[in-house]
């Protein structure tokens, strides 16, 4: 896909419903960024009241995407990039971190936020020699996403799958656990699962008053998750150095203040044999 070729997927909706906060213009609003309704400035500031340190955890999220994907193509060798739940762009996206390394890598985003298609589809342009697509679906949809990356993606090739802050989403153990099943068995050997995923292992009350006050206000219900709990989506992965931590120090250089300092989302990287 050319960079003049456009992103593929249905159009996007005419009506995005501003009264309804949604996690990733929450997510964006942390960040700093403009792309967000009053709805996701109301509930930020709530939560963050109770849990202010989410914003660290918003920033560290973001850093440790940079720095798995720097290593994915790097070191790894992966060109191939399944990134779902991408949430509304900002700097160092997925594709821009892949590309900057080697041009023809190929990502396709999936998330299933009328406003974030909206923003892809103008902004999530890649390289020439690459390509990078959107899908507008729930990763629920597991299938159906699965058979759109094949248009863009070679399954038959190591694929690296980004699941960052969206597997908190689905709130039954035994259903992510079946999504992310179904994904690594539909991608090779060399292929990487990479997870970001919010904990109550770092500041426990005030993680759990924020999830009640997140859940209470109508939006999707999430949850959070161990280490332990993570831990079996890389059962039968080679878990990455240094394993499932928080996000501030995952590879991060020493030597950076933030790695100092926990956040509440933990991550890890491991590679299907």
């Amino acid at each position: 896909m050319s960079e003049s070729t456009p992103l593929s997927g249905p159009e996007p909706p005419t009506k995005i419903d501003p009264t309804v906060a949604h996690s990733a213009r929450v997510w964006n609003y942390w960040l700093g960024g403009k792309d967000n309704f009053a709805a996701d400035r109301q509930i930020g500031d709530q939560i963050l009241k109770v849990m202010p340190a989410l914003v660290d955890s918003a920033r560290a999220d973001r850093a440790f995407l940079g720095r798995a994907v720097h290593h994915l193509v790097a070191e790894a060798g992966v060109r191939q990039f399944l990134d779902i739940g991408t949430g509304l762009p900002t700097a160092a996206n997925t594709h821009e971190v892949a590309q900057a390394l080697a041009p023809d890598c190929r990502v396709v985003y999936v998330d299933n936020d009328p406003i974030v298609l909206t923003h892809a589809r103008a902004l999530l342009v890649g390289t020439e020699e690459g390509a990078t697509d959107y899908i507008e679906a729930d990763i629920r949809e597991t299938a159906m996403v699965l058979d759109r990356t094949r248009e863009t993606l070679d399954l038959g090739r190591p694929v690296a799958v980004m699941l960052l802050g969206i597997l908190n989403f689905i709130t039954d153990d035994a259903e992510a656990a079946e999504i992310v099943r179904h994904i690594l068995a539909a991608v090779p050997s060399g292929s990487h699962l990479v997870v970001a995923h919010p904990t109550a292992e770092v500041h426990t009350d005030a993680m759990l008053e924020a999830v009640r006050q997140w859940n209470a206000a109508g939006s999707a219900p999430m949850v959070l998750r161990s280490p332990k709990e993570i831990a079996r989506w890389f059962e039968g992965l080679d878990l990455l150095d240094p394993g499932i931590v928080s996000c501030s120090q995952w590879r991060a250089d020493p030597d950076d203040f933030d790695a100092q300092e926990q956040v509440s989302q933990f991550c890890a990287v491991g590679r299907k044999p």
